[in-house]
C-alpha cells in the first residue's frame, strides 16, 4: 500500500523485524524494485521496534478490545477503517512533535 499511495523516494528505508514474510525473496525483490533500503532489526533485539511494538499496543486498546466482529472480513475492514480514517491522518503522535502521521510526512516531503 505505502508504494501504491505514497510513491517513496528511491533510498527509502523499510525497516521490519526479522519475520519469514519480510526476508524473503519475492518481498525483497519488490523492495530493490522501487529502490527502497531494507532495514531489519537486530536479532533478539526489540528495541528496534518500539514505534510498532506502541502501534499494536494502540490498536487494541483502541479498537480491538473494544469491538467484536462476525466475521474475519469485518475486523479487517475495522482496521483498515481506524488505521487509514483516523490514526494515519488525525491521531496525534507525541515522537512527532504531536502532528499525525499523514501531517508529519507532509511536512518531510
Amino acid at each position: 500500500m505505502a508504494i501504491a499511495f505514497r510513491s517513496p523516494p528511491k533510498g527509502c528505508i523499510h525497516h521490519t523485524d526479522r519475520g519469514s514474510h519480510y526476508c524473503s525473496h519475492d518481498y525483497q525483490k519488490i523492495l530493490r524494485q522501487h529502490g527502497i533500503k531494507a532495514s531489519m532489526s537486530g536479532k533478539g533485539i526489540c528495541y528496534d521496534n518500539a514505534a510498532v511494538e506502541t502501534f499494536f499496543k494502540t490498536i487494541k486498546a483502541e479498537l480491538i478490545w473494544r469491538g467484536t466482529w462476525d466475521t474475519r472480513r469485518q475486523a479487517e475492514i475495522a482496521i483498515f477503517e481506524y488505521i487509514n480514517g483516523f490514526y494515519n491522518p488525525r491521531r496525534r503522535h507525541s515522537a512527532l512533535g504531536w502532528k499525525s502521521p499523514v501531517a508529519f510526512e507532509q511536512k518531510m516531503a
